[in-house]
């Protein structure tokens, strides 16, 4: 069974588990020197304005994977957007399907904040990320945002 916990973007444990994440991401990037981190602003991951949640699973195992959501300004058809930001799944918690229950819980907790849809971008070199946000019904669309780091960006009508 999987448990979703939120925690403040700051604490200990989500500063490890986002430490963790940007250290896979530069150590995979295609060009790790041009990988920009960018850690997270608390007050954005703090409800209504967003939050963060940590995975725990029933046989002890805790802080498996992690991500949050954070409320973006009207999108240009002028509905409410919370942007998914962080997606990450510890090595240990890997073919699990958590990516996935993670993605439909932040999604679930976007529309509770009264969200119209949800966005997010990502880097092509990531590809099992790219094919998990296609099969959720994710869409590709214009850029958004001006992230560094970002190839494709996605949104999903929520």
């Amino acid at each position: 069974m999987v448990h979703f916990r939120e925690i403040a973007v700051d604490e200990p444990e989500a500063h490890a588990l986002l430490e963790a994440y940007f250290a896979e991401r530069i150590a995979t990037f295609p060009d790790p020197a041009g990988y920009t981190t960018t850690s997270p602003s608390p007050e954005a991951f703090v409800p209504p304005a967003g939050v963060f949640v940590v995975v725990d699973l029933d046989t002890g195992e805790t802080g498996v994977a992690c991500g949050g959501i954070r409320r973006l300004t009207p999108g240009p058809s002028g509905g409410l957007r919370y942007e998914v930001k962080h997606l990450f799944v510890a090595p240990a918690g890997r073919g699990r399907g958590l990516g996935r229950k993670l993605l439909a819980e932040l999604e679930r907790r976007a529309k509770a904040f009264g969200a119209d849809v949800a966005v997010l971008d990502t880097n092509d070199s990531l590809t099992a990320a790219g094919g998990l946000y296609r099969t959720s019904g994710y869409e590709t669309i214009e850029p958004y945002n001006d992230n560094p780091n970002a190839t494709t960006w996605y949104a999903k009508a929520l």
